[in-house]
């Protein structure tokens, strides 16, 4: 079992910027995929961008230039910057971790409100 415990949301104005936090309970070394999901009100939950075991980041593209993840494998912790936000951001963020056995694992979410 993985816990993720994600930090960061808020309240930010039109243009601003946050950066999310996820924390592993395990190594994220080995890990096969890890990201980053949102959904907002009334929509699918969509994948907004990850990184693979290899290294490889995939990003969604209505977030393309303007968010950026990282990880710190040594505090088993994945980052995503987001800079430029748009109303249209707002949702909850929920970090994903699918582990090199292929179990995924869910964090509770982080609420991200960006008003205009």
């Amino acid at each position: 079992q993985v816990q993720l415990v994600e930090s960061g949301g808020g309240l930010v104005q039109a243009g601003g910027s946050l950066t999310l936090s996820c924390a592993a309970s395990r190594s994220i070394f080995r890990i096969n995929v890890m990201g980053w999901y949102r959904q907002a009100p009334g929509k699918q939950r969509e994948l907004v961008a990850h990184i693979s075991t290899s290294g490889t980041i995939y990003y969604a593209d209505s977030v393309k230039g303007r968010f950026t993840l990282s990880r710190d494998n040594a505090k088993n912790t994945i980052y995503l910057q987001m800079n430029s936000l748009k109303p249209e951001d707002t949702a909850v963020y929920y970090c994903n971790y699918i582990s090199d056995t292929f179990n995924r694992y869910w964090g509770q979410g982080t609420q991200v409100t960006v008003s205009s």
